[in-house]
């Protein structure tokens, strides 16, 4: 019996709108081979949003991700933004504003290495190969939320860094539960040592963990996890921390995959989901057909398997991609010198032999 579900898809700026066709396709294919119903809609954010209106979130994208079972997003942000730092209305304050409209506190990124590519990543393949970390990043505190000051002269300014209790509860519940289904072991990461704020966050999941004795926890400090990742990821399962701090370590992890490209990510709270390539819009490339569509294709999975539980329908995706990577082909951030021209693939091209290898 197959289920019928509502699927914004926000392509947003750059290569965001190359890579969100594929992952809508993908989606697509999946609906087709099993009988479900998915309704898709668009919508715009970020650099297009402003450029149109004015407003990097429009009202009417909020109101369709509002009646959305799913959001499937590409990427936001343009040069002209990172250029000029007195603009004041930003692409990222779209993303910002409908993760808090949405109520979307975790942000979940699963770092899982294709053996295929285990090459590709600057780690030695013997320090990555079984690598597998799940990291659980809060989503709606900490300083990108806080209060920000400049000084009349613009000579000093500040962001406060807060957190509320009730915000490091509700995603370490959901860091445990994950947890409970893989190897039991939880690292919580924060700077206890020096930040009152990574006090409370250390407080609130000791007591948190409390409830779950089975599995192992582990409290690390940012700087020693941002080594401890490169020097022996291996270590780590389910990776927990705060906003800024999950921001830095998980981009970071990325070259434990080798490229941005391949990794996707989920931000849910306890209704919708939303889900995006952790990589930018990377206007550098925009246009030119070579930008990798596997973190979007892998978003899609995800978005398969958090917000709808079609677990089945989820790792045909991951198998369609593991699949592609084991016929050797490869887009160009994730190629090496020995990849043959034949199976170096454009966006479009590396798009279809999944959808190939998924039907």
């Amino acid at each position: 019996m197959g289920v019928t579900k509502k699927i914004l898809v926000i392509p947003g700026d750059g290569i965001g709108q190359e890579v969100t066709a594929w992952g809508k396709k993908v989606l697509e294919a999946i609906a087709a081979n099993y009988k479900h119903t998915f309704s898709f809609d668009e919508g715009i954010m970020g650099h297009v949003a402003i450029e149109a209106t004015g407003n990097p979130l429009p009202d009417e994208t909020l109101d369709k991700a509002r009646a959305s079972d799913a959001i499937l997003f590409g990427a936001i942000g343009h040069a002209k933004y990172d250029n000029d730092p007195t603009l004041k209305v930003r692409p990222e304050q779209g993303l910002l504003k409908i993760r808090k409209e949405l109520g979307l506190y975790a942000n979940l990124r699963p770092i899982k290495l294709f053996d295929d590519l285990l090459h590709a990543s600057s780690i030695k393949p013997e320090i990555l190969q079984g690598a597998d970390i799940l990291f659980f990043r809060e989503l709606t505190g900490d300083v990108y939320f806080g209060e920000k000051k400049r000084s009349d002269d613009r000579s000093s300014a500040s962001d406060l860094m807060i957190y509320h209790k009730y915000e490091v509860e509700r995603i370490a519940r959901k860091a445990y539960e994950a947890a409970r289904t893989r190897r039991k072991k939880l690292c919580s990461v924060d700077k206890a040592n020096v930040l009152e704020a990574s006090r409370l966050w250390r407080e609130v999941v000791q007591e948190v963990a409390k409830d779950y004795p089975d599995v192992e926890t582990e409290h690390m400090f940012i700087d020693n996890a941002a080594m401890q990742l490169i020097k022996d990821p291996k270590r780590f399962d389910v990776v927990l921390t705060g906003n800024l701090f999950g921001d830095i370590l998980t981009d970071e992890a990325s070259q434990i995959a080798g490229s941005m490209g391949m990794l996707a990510s989920a931000s849910v709270g306890d209704a919708i989901g939303f889900y995006e390539p952790i990589h930018g819009s990377a206007h550098d490339i925009t246009g030119k057909g070579i930008a990798n569509p596997l973190a979007s294709i892998l978003s899609a999975a995800l978005l398969l398997d958090i917000s709808f539980g079609l677990k089945e329908e989820s790792q045909r995706v991951i198998r369609a991609v593991d699949a592609t990577l084991r016929q050797g082909f490869r887009t160009m951030d994730i190629a090496n010198k020995h990849t043959p021209n034949e199976l170096l693939l454009g966006t479009d091209a590396m798009g279809a032999k999944v959808l190939e290898n998924l039907n």
